[in-house]
């Protein structure tokens, strides 16, 4: 996917002199992206750039981050092994930095591309990316149609190696990770300019029940990576797939985002890169859904009722000092999707408690020691408090329940009143799991009871048994599930011993501490009180 900046313009407005008048100027894009991101990524911009009103006004030109280049990050890549894909698009939807890519192709227009590739090895290593599947090319042809072949790309410039895409692969095998040799990025930066030379997926190999598929589609690539996010994290994957369902029902121009101050928003703006190809701002950490009012107020006075405007923000900026706000949103009556990424602590200030953290977790402000057993206080379920509000959807999901996030955003999307997603986002470094964890991760909290799945939809009737739906969790009437091979109880302690943060509240022998057991006990009362709710008790 490329970035088109020759007729890109973003207006700046500043004020004029007697400050009652404005002046109109223009910048252009292109010189933007060939004066200050070249300067930036040649490492001459600090020294050499002048000030100016754009760099004043805080002003990034969209889709900037596509320029970056992260492949000094790893020593490693994922390589595809065609013959065992089966085109289910997890890795593609799992990848938090836009790096992994695919595509179908039908083969009256794929050979005569490769066959015009001269070099016999870049040939070869091409027609090694593309995997006959039942899915793209042999069902079709069993309904009297074209095949398609099937393409993964991994863009070397926007991989940090973490291998998040071989876990959400898992036993197809269809992705390994290698280490970088010689001739490693080269090859790979071939392929993937070959892939982007090529036609768009045509339309009728992108099933819209199935909603994995709409990555396929270049206009749900509203997220092109090169963002400073850590490697394999939660957070980009969510809004990843939360732009990808917006620009695929909607398109890019009836889009916003409004982003409070958080993690999400430094590394969605760590100047001069951007990479979001929508309009985005950010607003103060406890304001955000208040700037988002005012934005949907004068959409909707200038006549843009139908354009989407979400305003995201961790569970520091929605649980806790932005609460109030977020409230005041939610009674407004007014067409605003918040979009809560959920991290249980304040990622982007090092790891403090919120109200989010779960009980016993290790955490700053609530380190475990002697005298204090780590987090004592219970976790504010957001996702309850925001249904008790008038006329609200809320809902709660993970990116590895790929369904259930899908269907979730565009059920919000099309709910004319506000509405509240609360999404799992695996913090790698916060919580003491690997790079390749937060898929795995993400479904076993949905597996514990840690983190329910729900959907709280008001259209579906006027008692809350009728608008709540449990769907998605595994032994939905039962206080746990267990692993049906082993018949082991998946609860939270064993979800507790799986990361570092809970690291200390197991001696020696792995027994379990008291306030663990405490945590447990508050885990499955949340889990009992959603089951009263939806009428499972």
């Amino acid at each position: 996917m490329g970035v088109t900046t020759d007729k890109l313009q973003v207006e700046k407005i500043s004020a004029g002199g007697n400050g009652d008048a404005y002046s109109k100027d223009i910048i252009d894009v292109g010189e933007f992206f060939e004066r200050v991101v070249v300067g930036y990524n040649e490492g001459s911009a600090s020294s050499q750039l002048e000030a100016d009103l754009g760099v004043a006004r805080s002003l990034i030109p969209a889709g900037t981050a596509a320029l970056r280049d992260f492949s000094y990050i790893s020593p490693d890549i994922p390589q595809f092994h065609s013959e065992n894909c089966v085109g289910c698009m997890d890795c593609v939807t799992e990848c938090p930095d836009t790096a992994i890519l695919a595509k179908v192709t039908e083969t009256d227009i794929l050979e005569p591309a490769l066959n015009a590739v001269e070099d016999e090895n870049s040939r070869t290593f091409l027609q090694a990316q593309w995997a006959e599947t039942n899915k793209y090319y042999k069902l079709p042809q069993k309904k009297g149609h074209k095949g398609g072949m099937f393409g993964i790309f991994i863009d070397p410039t926007k991989c940090k190696g973490c291998a998040e895409c071989v876990e959400a692969c898992g036993d197809h095998k269809a992705l390994s990770m290698i280490k970088k040799e010689d001739d490693t990025l080269p090859r790979y930066k071939e392929a993937i300019n070959f892939f982007r030379k090529l036609p768009e997926t045509p339309e009728q190999y992108i099933q819209e029940r199935v909603l994995a598929d709409m990555m396929l589609a270049e206009r749900s690539l509203l997220y092109v990576g090169g963002a400073g996010s850590c490697a394999g994290c939660g957070e980009a994957t969510a809004l990843r797939m939360l732009t990808a369902a917006m620009g695929f029902k909607y398109g890019a121009e009836s889009l916003a985002i409004v982003a409070a101050t958080g993690c999400n928003s430094v590394y969605g703006a760590t100047y001069p890169y951007n990479p979001y190809l929508v309009p985005w701002t950010n607003s103060l950490f406890e304001n955000a859904p208040t700037d988002a009012m005012g934005v949907r107020l004068r959409w909707n006075q200038i006549g843009w009722e139908d354009k989407k405007l979400w305003v995201l923000g961790g569970d520091g900026a929605m649980y806790d000092i932005g609460f109030q706000s977020l409230s005041r949103m939610m009674a407004s009556g007014l067409d605003i999707n918040a979009f809560i990424l959920d991290t249980q602590v304040y990622s982007n200030t090092g790891g403090q408690t919120s109200t989010a953290t779960y009980t016993s977790q290790d955490a700053k402000m609530s380190i475990i020691g002697k005298a204090i057993p780590g987090k004592v206080e219970h976790r504010k379920e957001i996702g309850r408090i925001a249904m008790m509000h008038p006329d609200t959807f809320v809902a709660s999901t993970t990116a590895a329940h790929v369904n259930h996030f899908y269907r979730t955003v565009l059920d919000a999307a099309s709910f004319p009143g506000p509405s509240v997603i609360v999404v799992y986002t695996t913090c790698q470094p916060e919580h003491g799991v690997a790079d390749n964890m937060s898929y795995h991760q993400a479904k076993l909290a949905v597996n514990s009871r840690a983190f329910p799945l729900f959907i709280y939809d008001p259209r579906k009737g006027s008692t809350i048994r009728e608008r709540l739906s449990l769907k998605g969790n595994p032994a939905m009437k039962d206080d746990w599930y267990k692993n049906p091979k082993t018949g082991e109880q998946i609860d939270f302690v064993y979800f507790a011993r799986t990361e570092g943060r809970f690291g200390k509240q197991f001696d020696k022998e792995g027994n379990p501490s008291e306030i663990l057991m405490v945590a447990q006990q508050d885990r499955l009362q949340n889990w009992h009180l959603l089951q009263e709710m939806a009428g499972l008790r």
